[in-house]
């Protein structure tokens, strides 16, 4: 039998409600359809841990190409827009194998222990500067802290020169609004411009490092990345391609758990006196935040082949919404869900970075610098509180779990 839909009104998703508190939605799903299809777009939502976990097994039926994402249509209702082939859309978490294997290997040992440990300095340096000046205007808007310097670290892994800041925030920040599903067509025209500069200015750098190339020697990841391109293990279109999705998924995902540590530590005084006593409690915080609100809400799967999933039957061309946010909220699978416990006997037991293959490489750069942005923000005051009447506003997005605005206050130390 084919899925259930997931409520009468298939436009819940994209309600203004959803967007700043999907958990409430998430929960009806797992507990009513855990497997939902929306409306007669052949999209379907997977919201619980075991499902969730079968999907990542089989990838012999679910392919993590990107081929289609969810929108909202004129009409209101949500349906598909069908993405054109792209490198962006097959290359690291969107790739399937043999392909993955490649990229990934090419790619992750720019983030190996020892590659992350020696970013260290630079990003406690810029959180150090940038919270002080923060701190120094009065506080305010604490998102162009939490942008900023994630930006900083994807420049200095690619390899790029710190002077163009403001055009890495820039591309770093899009990705979310190109699969936020409801963006307006000026949005998604300006997506598109700017797009097609990012891509040209990853491949002029690209081709720069090919020439400059020296044999044998360490580099940052566009070097890398040039090395496989003069291999032949990669295309250079795959190689701009795997260079332009660094930018989202470390980039943006991490302003996301950057900006949402800062909130949940804001709305908490026990909490922050807590982590002040014990700074050692911070990577178990970081963690829980991360579970609690991945930076990306879900990921995509495309059915390859007619199959079963629980009870449904599938069909070439569906799609799955493998529901991250969900999962790590899964009643079967931890004890109050719903509570930022910091005693948790397993703390990176959750599906913020993904799971199995296409676990996110990038995981112990995100964990480091949400860390060392919460050090630096405690180090620095005595106390942080929401704005009075104030909200946080998340980004207009079913994908990104992404603050747009945070206004905070801050007691200088």
């Amino acid at each position: 039998m084919r899925a259930p839909p997931y409520s009468e009104q298939s436009d819940e998703l994209f309600s203004a409600d959803s967007i700043e508190n999907p958990h409430r939605l998430y929960a009806e799903l797992r507990e009513r359809t855990p497997l939902a299809q929306i409306g007669e777009t052949g999209v379907h939502l997977v919201s619980t841990w075991d499902l969730i976990e079968e999907v990542l097994g089989r990838e012999e039926d679910f392919s993590a190409n990107l081929t289609g994402v969810l929108i909202r249509g004129q009409d209101g209702q949500p349906s598909v827009f069908e993405l054109p082939p792209s490198a962006a859309a097959r290359v690291i978490a969107t790739a399937d194998e043999p392909d993955h294997a490649v990229h990934r290997a090419i790619a992750q040992p720019q983030l190996a222990n020892r590659q992350t440990a020696q970013l260290e300095q630079p990003v406690r340096a810029w959180a150090q500067t940038a919270i002080a000046d923060w701190i120094s205007q009065g506080g305010g808007d604490f998102v162009p802290v939490a942008e900023l310097i994630p930006a900083r670290v994807v420049a200095r892994l690619l390899g790029l020169p710190d002077g163009d800041v403001t055009r890495h925030r820039t591309w770093a920040m899009m990705g979310g609004d190109m699969l936020a599903g409801d963006a307006s067509q000026d949005r998604l025209t300006t997506l598109a411009v700017e797009t097609f500069k990012m891509i040209d200015y990853l491949g002029e750098h690209l081709e720069r490092a090919r020439a400059e190339l020296q044999p044998d020697t360490e580099g940052p990841l566009l070097h890398a990345l040039a090395r496989a391109v003069n291999q032949k293990e990669v295309a250079a279109d795959e190689a701009v391609g795997i260079a332009s999705v660094m930018f989202g998924a470390g980039g943006e995902s991490t302003a996301a758990l950057i900006g949402s540590v800062a909130r949940i530590l804001a709305e908490s005084a026990q909490l922050e006196d807590q982590l002040r006593s014990d700074t050692n409690l911070i990577p178990r915080f970081v963690e829980e935040v991360a579970r609690l609100e991945p930076p990306f809400k879900f990921h995509y799967r495309a059915v390859r082949t007619k199959c079963q999933l629980g009870d449904a039957d599938l069909e070439p061309g569906d799609r799955l919404m493998l529901l991250w946010a969900s999962a790590n909220r899964d009643v079967a699978h931890f004890d109050s869900p719903n509570e930022l416990r910091l005693d948790r006997k397993h703390p990176r037991q959750h599906l913020s970075f993904g799971r199995g293959p296409h676990f996110c490489i990038g995981a112990p750069l995100a964990r480091l610098e949400a860390k060392i942005v919460c050090e630096e923000l405690l180090a620095q005051t005595t106390q942080l509180a929401i704005a009075d009447r104030q909200a946080p506003i998340y980004t207009p997005s079913i994908f990104v779990r992404r603050l747009e605005h945070l206004p905070l206050e801050a007691t200088k130390t």
